[in-house]
Formats: structure tokens, sequence, C-alpha cells
């Protein structure tokens, strides 16, 4: 039910940055009508709160408050639908969040199953066209490009700042789902039981020859040359990325074991070959159309006997043009495509390859997320000093959000290991290899002679 309106003190530091017009009375009564219609039958977590003070939907204590800070946002939103300027609004300051923005994203599910007969549509339109006009400008440079992974779209998302990145992420910079053991675990210690996860599902042994597609910052290609004594190449699009990964390989001394290029996957050596290739985090950039040619080039290097383990995003119903999607590609990845699983798997079939293992770490990546949002918002003032409060907005609101569509189960993360087709395995009958250890490596000494004690 639509809870009552109550008076609240007028927000410190709103009313200086809001046109006049705004103290009307009737733009007040307008906006308030507008969202008891939008409202009408919501039960969740989120509150409403306009730019007076007047709180229209929810509790003082509400796990999720929407500060409307100026009409034009209601006016925007009734007339041209669009929920893409309605981030933009929040972006901009326009709108506001207070608490848990992942509780925000309970809306979508009352927004999707919102409709109004022809009556109460014209009610609302009238209402909305007594709000003042505002432009919300856009606030970060994200354009829709089509899906060709190149190295400015790459940029647009990993070359925002190195240390922008350190706020949040583990100390290894790893930014993909981590591996949990319960809920409780550190994302330092999940993250590197996810790289080591990764090792032991390539069944990694010293001497064999790792392609890192998409390396990142380094950390699973030192951790792999580190505790399996393989021998790594990392490549990646991003510059910020190559240059701190370079510098970290060279500090740890394995500049003989690893070596990271900037580098395009479609520009490998025609006569490269590796035992073993992995892709962690990189595969949501390829686009569905690139798929063949990805997976070809995979199958191409890929020696004999080897194994190829994806780490890749998926949903439930492929890329579709939704406002998710186009504020995504605007504003977050602009060459981001996601695909279903089957898709995915039906690609790497159609390139000769056999799959070996598939196992779905949705759970895994909401905890995760939710890790990187808390450490953001706990360093909001350096986030913002580092790249700007409309960018501290763009990861938070993203992070957040992918967290409660995570957490719903509309997107996925799964890790495949295959094999080409046709060719005698190389893996054991069963999996107990991944899970009867209680150490991590091979490389330490310890008792068993499998690797340093956890």
């Amino acid at each position: 039910m639509l809870q009552k309106k109550t008076k609240q003190t007028q927000l410190a530091g709103c009313s200086s940055s809001i046109d006049q017009d705004t103290s009307d009375e009737a733009v007040s009564v307008a906006a308030r009508e507008i969202l008891e219609r939008l409202l009408a039958g919501y039960e969740g977590p989120v509150a409403v709160r306009l730019w007076n003070g007047e709180r229209i939907y929810g509790e003082v204590n509400a796990p999720c408050t929407v500060l409307v800070r100026h009409p034009s946002v209601l006016r925007h939103l009734v007339l041209h639908q669009d929920l893409v300027r309605l981030a933009e609004s929040y972006l901009a300051g326009e709108l506001d969040l207070e608490g848990d923005m992942e509780s925000l994203f309970d809306l979508t599910q009352h927004a999707r199953e919102l409709h109004f007969s022809w009556p109460d549509k014209w009610q609302v339109l009238l209402r909305a066209l007594r709000l003042p006009r505002h432009r919300t400008p856009a606030v970060r440079d994200g354009r829709a490009v089509q899906h060709h992974n190149s190295k400015q779209s790459i940029a647009h998302h990993y070359d925002v700042s190195n240390d922008f990145y350190r706020l949040w992420l583990d100390p290894e910079m790893v930014y993909s789902c981590a591996y949990f053991r319960d809920e409780d675990q550190s994302l330092a210690s999940a993250q590197q039981e996810k790289m080591d996860y990764i090792c032991r599902k390539l069944r990694l042994e010293p001497g064999q020859q790792l392609l890192d597609i998409g390396c990142g910052w380094g950390a699973l290609a030192i951790w792999a040359a580190r505790h399996y004594d393989v021998r790594v190449h990392g490549i990646t699009l991003s510059e910020q990325q190559y240059r701190y990964a370079i510098e970290r390989v060279r500090s740890e001394g394995l500049a003989e074991q690893v070596c990271i290029e900037l580098r395009d996957y479609r520009d490998l050596p025609s006569e490269s070959r590796y035992e073993r290739v992995v892709s962690v985090g990189m595969f949501e950039h390829i686009g569905v159309a690139n798929f063949p040619l990805y997976f070809d080039i995979i199958k191409q290097v890929l020696k004999p006997g080897g194994l190829f383990l994806n780490h890749g995003i998926t949903n439930d119903t492929g890329w579709r043009d939704t406002p998710i999607t186009r504020f995504m590609n605007r504003y977050v990845f602009p060459d981001g495509e996601l695909a279903r699983i089957s898709d995915v798997q039906d690609a790497m079939e159609r390139a000769g390859f056999e799959i070996i293992d598939v196992e779905g770490l949705r759970h895994h990546y909401a905890l995760t997320l939710r890790h990187w949002v808390q450490a953001l918002e706990s360093n909001k003032q350096q986030a913002m000093a580092l790249v700007g409060e409309a960018t501290y907005r763009v990861w938070r609101l993203y992070m957040a959000g992918c967290a409660y569509f995570f957490d719903e189960g509309s997107t996925n993360v799964y890790q495949v290991l295959t094999a080409s087709a046709h060719q005698p395995l190389t893996t054991p009958l069963r999996r107990d290899d991944l899970y009867e250890k209680d150490c991590i490596g091979k490389t330490c000494g310890c008792a068993d002679g499998q690797g340093e004690k956890q």
C-alpha cells in the first residue's frame, strides 16, 4: 500500500541549486501525484523523497531512499519514458540515492508490471507538463560503438585510473569474480583462491606455456608463474594495465617467466603455440559476431592435448536493446555484449572444442560485487578526487546493479573448460583433484609436495 505523505525538514544544500519555480506548491503537488500513481501497489524497500523534504513513499529509515533533487527529473521520466535519461539524472546529481544502492533495483520488477489506463496516462501527462524543464547533459563521454573489442573501447573502461581501481579491488588487483568458501571470507583471500582454482582446473604443470588473454594487471599470470612454475604470455589492450603489469613482473623477479604485451588477441603470431590458454573477464568485450574468430584463434594456438578455460559473464536472454544495455554501452563498456551460456557453448563446439567442465559462479560474483561497492563507497572522497563525482557515480550504480542481477539470476558467470575435439583427454576421471588439497600451488615443498599451506 502507498504510505501517507509526511513533511520533513528541507534538505541541506539543495535549495540553492534548484530553480526558483520548484518552490511553487503547484509543482510539488504535481510531482507528488505523479509519484503516487507510479508507485501505486509497490511494497518494496525503497523510499522516495522530494527536493523540499517531503517523503512520498517508504519509511524514514528505509534501506534505500531516492532523493528527487529537481522536478524536471519527473517531467522527463513521464514525457520520454527513458530510463537511461533517468540514470543520467543520477550521474548529474539531480537524482540522488541514500543507503543501499542495490536495493534500488527492487523497483525494476514493479516498473515492468506498471500499466496505466488511457485516462490515467492522460492525468500523469498533464501533471508532468506542469513541471519545469531542465536538460540533463551526458556526464561522461560514453558512446555506443560496434562490437570491435577496440583499444579505444577497452581504454574507456580500464584506463580510468589505476589508483581508482586500487581503492576498491583486492591487493592483487583482480577485476573478476572471486571464489568464496563462505560469505565471511575476505575478498583478498577469495581472489587468491579463485586464481589457484583456475590453475588447478587447467592442471598446470611446471614448464608449460600459458597464454593469458586479457591479463589485466597481471595477477593471474604472476600467480601461475610463481606457484606453478609455468611460463606465461599475458596480453592486454589497456595501456595502464600494461604498464602496471610489466612493472609488477619486474619487481617480483619474474621477467624470465612472464611476458606481458600490449597486444590484441587477433594479432597473435600465427606460429604461437601454448599448452594452456585462459581468458578471465575479457570475454564480455568480444561480441557475439566475433565468437567464431575468437575461438578459431584460440583453437589455432592451442597445442594438441592442451586445455582452454574461458571465464566470462552471460545472461539469460542475450544482449537485447534495453535501458540497462544502452546505459552499459554508453557509460561503462562501450563494446560490452553478453550471450547465453548455450550460445557460448555452441560457438565453442562449432570451433572444434570439446566441452569438459562447466561451472556457474553467480553467487560468488554477487558477493564480489558487494565487496567492491562497499570499498568504493568507503573511499568515496578519494575516488571523486581521482576520477570526478560523475565517474564515481557510474561505477557505484553499475556495480550495485550487477550485484542485484547476479543475485536475482538473470546474469551469471561461467568457467568453461575445453580441449580440442577428437583428441585424448588429459584431465582426470573425476574432479576430486580440484578440492582435495588444502594447499595453494605446487612449488612450496610442504609435506605432500602439493603446494603452500593456506
